[in-house]
């Protein structure tokens, strides 16, 4: 019996304290409880404003232009109808190293003003009648890309040389102040006995950069052709090293496994790759041995040929933090994950006397599925080590990262009596209704 009055007693005491909290607590009202944000939505309007073209197209007329009573139709149009607003537009004064800010013009549809309770955004709007201009430092030397009709690509699926040829030239020219399409295997044997073959004051054989746009095969010229037989077509590939070396060459393999094959379609036009891609002869892994051989001035007749596979699957790959700068400083955007199955191994560092340099993505078990890999005297070698299809995209990254031209952003200036380039624009906000 106790007990029992003990513990109506306690639920007695529990009762009168709810209560009286109950009574003299001070709640929240509803905007409070379930507030709006106005400063986002200030910054939210402003965006949809300049999307729309509306704002850049109105803050730079006169106030007295007709352009404004449609912007202000617009922008309660954007607004819920229980928002009121103070839009402000100020000019920008640049006065030695201090800027200061005018007023230009101001639209409200308050009369009472906003209240304590308003917040804001601000937003910088350029003048749409302003042109921004990027120019890249030019790379000293010749950009060459083998675009030979007499030759035929392998691992290059869904593309041929000629279209991989097209597309590097577009995006990577702007950066050389020559480039030279390689039109032919002849033109390719000039280049390689060092004679320039475009007629263009600019171009210089030293220092170039050749890129391979033929994936896994490499054209050869007849010339080079009939001083090898097919069995020793390595050492065409250890020639090619040689040339590297000698004319301190960038030489860039595109995708797959390097120099795994030779091809002309007119000299080996009865070859074929085993894959019923004729003018292609199978030179396998040895090729790349021996390219890598060449580019280290190793002498070719010292060692026995050596068709040992050396490239790694590593699967999926993931751009490298410098990658990642680079592509969003270069603007240039390939996937950065992607699949390899020739990466090369670290090893060649050590074995031939060269250092893994722009690194596109992060080594996985001592493989680089893209890097150039500088030799300590001369020449460097970039090679893609991905899966087919290629991506041109890592290729033209990877020189880019190599090379790391500088790129100049600068506006136009405009002429005596142009309106300013620059507005910054405050949109303020505040919620009417009981609170």
């Amino acid at each position: 019996m106790m007990r029992t009055i003990e513990v109506s007693i306690v639920i007695l005491i529990l009762a009168v304290a709810f209560i009286s909290a109950t009574f003299f607590a001070v709640l929240p009202s509803p905007r409070q409880v379930s507030s709006l944000s106005l400063g986002q939505l200030a910054f939210t309007t402003l965006q949809v404003l300049d999307t729309g073209q509306a704002l850049a197209e109105t803050v730079f007329k006169n106030p007295s232009d007709p352009t404004w009573t449609d912007f202000e139709i617009a922008l309660s149009a954007c607004l819920p109808p229980n928002i009121v607003y103070n839009l402000t537009v100020y000019d920008l004064i640049q006065t030695g190293n201090t800027l200061t800010y005018s007023k230009f013009h101001s639209i409200t549809n308050s009369e009472g003003g906003l209240g304590t309770d308003s917040e804001s955004s601000s937003y910088l709007v350029t003048s749409t009648n302003v042109t921004f201009t990027v120019t890249p430092e030019k790379i000293s030397g010749t950009l060459y890309i083998l675009n030979c009709s007499d030759a035929n690509g392998w691992w290059i699926t869904g593309y041929t040389s000629q279209s991989l040829a097209t597309d590097l030239q577009s995006l990577l020219s702007p950066y050389f102040n020559t480039t030279v399409m390689v039109q032919n295997t002849t033109d390719l044997g000039h280049l390689l006995n060092g004679t320039e073959i475009s007629g263009a004051s600019s171009e210089n054989v030293s220092n170039a950069v050749i890129i391979n746009t033929f994936g896994e095969a490499v054209p050869i010229p007849s010339a080079y052709a009939d001083m090898y037989s097919q069995n020793s077509y390595a050492e065409y590939c250890y020639e090619l090293g040689k040339r590297v070396y000698q004319y301190n060459w960038t030489w860039v393999s595109i995708v797959g496994y390097p120099l795994y094959y030779v091809s002309n379609t007119v000299k080996l036009a009865s070859s074929d790759n085993n894959w019923g891609i004729y003018g292609m002869v199978r030179v396998g892994s040895g090729g790349l041995n021996s390219f890598l051989r060449g580019l280290d001035v190793e002498n070719y007749p010292s060692y026995s040929f050596d068709g040992s596979w050396i490239t790694g699957s590593p699967g999926v790959v993931y751009f490298s933090a410098e990658a990642s700068y680079y592509s969003n400083y270069y603007g240039m955007y390939p996937s950065p994950y992607q699949t390899a199955t020739r990466a090369l191994p670290s090893s060649i560092q050590a074995t031939y006397h060269t250092t893994a340099t722009a690194i596109v993505f992060n080594p996985v078990s001592n493989y680089y599925a893209a890097a150039t890999f500088k030799h300590d005297s001369s020449g460097a070698f970039t090679a893609i080590g991905l899966t087919r299809t290629p991506d041109i995209r890592i290729t033209a990254l990877s020189l880019l990262m190599y090379y790391r031209p500088t790129i100049y952003k600068s506006e136009f200036s405009l002429t005596a009596g142009e309106r300013p380039t620059q507005r910054l624009v405050v949109l303020h906000l505040s919620q009417q209704g009981g609170s």
